[in-house]
């Protein structure tokens, strides 16, 4: 309850899970989304067009996102408020919401990304009314691959190019 209490002074939680803390983009933590969007093995998940990311554009790219009410989250840990990674719904399209998830490397393989997405499922259907969402993966990424399956995600054909796998669920 302490650690609750901390967490809810320095960030604006918007909803939570059994471990995770879902906050409001935050300026505070920037050096952390700097971790992880600048670590070679995540950013080649998460775009074909790895580059390195600047402070200042890292602080544009938080206050565009909360200049225009995006459904963006970071995810805090509840045992030692520590940054996990993000989770958003970046465009929603005929009620479909389009999922996006990237999480820092040291908070990998502890279940965090089922945990996270099943939350974010949960906020989509009770909060935004949504009937499913879909999401985009490198084809080379099983690890997430079989992660999106586990919580109920279907393959659905070609993705955005050619690497990548389209997979939708529905409510």
């Amino acid at each position: 309850m302490q650690e609750s209490n901390f967490i809810n002074t320095k960030y604006e939680i918007v909803f939570e899970s059994e471990n995770i803390y879902y906050v409001k983009l935050d300026a505070k933590l920037i050096s952390d989304y700097l971790t992880m969007v600048n670590d070679p093995d995540v950013a080649s998940k998460i775009s074909h067009k790895i580059r390195t990311y600047t402070y200042e554009q890292e602080l544009d790219w938080v206050n565009s996102k909360l200049a225009e009410g995006a459904l963006c989250f970071s995810m805090i840990e509840k045992a030692t408020g520590e940054y996990i990674g993000n989770i958003e719904i970046m465009e929603i399209n005929d009620n479909i919401g389009e999922l996006g998830i990237s999480i820092t490397a040291s908070k990998q393989d502890k279940h965090y990304g089922t945990e996270s997405i099943k939350a974010m499922l949960k906020y989509a259907y009770e909060e935004l009314d949504l009937d499913g969402m879909e999401l985009n993966v490198y084809d080379t990424n099983s690890k997430a691959i079989h992660c999106y399956e586990r919580v109920g995600f279907i393959r659905d054909g070609i993705g955005k190019t050619e690497e990548d796998i389209h997979m939708r669920i529905s409510r």
